[in-house]
């Protein structure tokens, strides 16, 4: 008889030539266990998304809940449906007064997507300035918008008018003129291999934008709802965009992503065109509901974000080994950096092989990715550095 392994590679369409194959039964905290009752730790959470671990029991109680009431109506902004207006009110409740209006869709691509939309329409403006290796998304807005050429000239003609600078430097800012709508940004570059500002350079570029009346995108996608050791990556470096995306982190493990902006900015797409921006599932109730529980967890647990910090610390403290170059990171953003790029392919199969879940980055070929649920415990750490550096020793 035919087994999974062999459907998935037949009828599940496919992104690289070596998927790693695991068949995870179930999950729970920051464990995977596959179908033999083999035990993985995750440091990748679904790549920033289970900032709350699997299967939380907070947001699990919000789905079913929210599933027996009803899941989709209508297409977006046309029914009140109280999830929706629930998780709209307390995102506005911890975002700066500025940001009080939400427009929820599908994904982090596409919250990126209408992120770049609402700007054009508002500043009447076409030209768009991005970073170098910075990640937005797979869409052709957000691709137009990646920082990679590998990812993108395959799909060229992308969107036109994109200009792209360095993350860092302050004397490519001139870039920034009247004619850009809008600066999209990572406040920490991710795929880039976790690369934080320096030097106020997020102010630096928070002023040119004003200077230049170019609005200023925060992509927080990945940093967003704790990762870096604030709720967001803003109140981490104290500088406030005009919009800002969010998704991953967002819906606690469920598919919701969201860009917010003033109701003076988000009203550009009520007219010329009417239905400036549509989504069917975006905003979906009981993604809804998972994240307002997610997001109600992160605000009210103590011991989750204000330790956030010290836990990243005690990784980059315990990660020492021939094999590891430097740690860095914000929070529980951290990027490994191994002697040799090759050893990142060896070690995230070692890794698989060894029961730990690991993950390299699009633009940085001797790293390696740990971004664990934030709720992990000081035991689970030792226990995740401990295998880690097992792993070293054997790739």
């Amino acid at each position: 008889m035919i087994n999974q392994r062999q459907l998935f590679l037949q009828h599940v369409g496919q992104t690289s030539p070596a998927p790693l194959l695991i068949e995870i039964e179930r999950a729970q905290g920051i464990y995977f266990y596959d179908t033999s009752g083999k035990k993985y730790i995750d440091l990748v959470s679904g790549v920033s998304v289970s900032n709350l671990g699997h299967n939380n029991p907070a947001v699990v109680a919000a789905v079913k809940a929210q599933v027996d009431k009803y899941m989709h109506l209508m297409v977006y902004g046309e029914f009140i449906q109280s999830p929706q207006v629930l998780l709209a009110k307390e995102l506005s409740a911890v975002l700066p007064p500025h940001l009080n209006c939400t427009y929820f869709v599908n994904s982090g691509s596409e919250a990126n997507e209408g992120a770049l939309k609402l700007a054009k329409r508002f500043t009447g403006r076409p030209n768009i300035v991005a970073f170098k290796n910075a990640y937005h998304g797979s869409t052709m807005g957000s691709l137009s918008v990646m920082g990679g050429e590998y990812f993108k000239q395959a799909f060229r003609p992308l969107v036109p008018g994109v200009r792209f600078i360095d993350f860092n430097d302050e004397t490519q800012l001139d870039a920034i003129d009247h004619s850009v709508g809008c600066v999209i940004v990572e406040p920490v570059q991710g795929e880039a291999g976790i690369i934080c500002p320096r030097d106020n350079f997020l102010g630096k570029l928070r002023q040119k934008c004003s200077e230049a009346g170019a609005l200023l995108v925060f992509d927080e996608v990945q940093t967003g709802f704790g990762r870096t050791g604030s709720l967001f990556a803003m109140d981490t470096f104290g500088i406030y965009p005009d919009i800002v995306t969010f998704a991953k982190g967002l819906g606690g493990g469920m598919p919701v992503g969201a860009f917010v902006s003033s109701k003076e900015i988000m009203d550009s797409f009520i007219s010329n065109p009417v239905l400036g921006h549509i989504t069917t599932f975006g905003g979906h109730p009981v993604c809804c509901a998972a994240a307002l529980a997610s997001l109600q967890e992160l605000r009210n647990n103590q011991d989750i974000i204000p330790h956030v910090n010290s836990k990243g610390d005690l990784f980059k403290t315990k990660l020492k080994h021939k094999n590891i170059r430097s740690t860095r990171g914000c929070g529980l953003f951290i990027a490994v950096d191994l002697a040799e790029p090759s050893l990142v392919v060896k070690f995230v199969a070692k890794g698989a092989e060894m029961g730990l879940i690991t993950d390299p980055f699009l633009f940085n070929e001797s790293c390696i990715r740990i971004a664990p649920p934030l709720n992990i415990t000081k035991n689970e750490i030792d226990e995740a550095c401990g295998l880690i550096l097992d792993v070293m020793d054997n790739i």
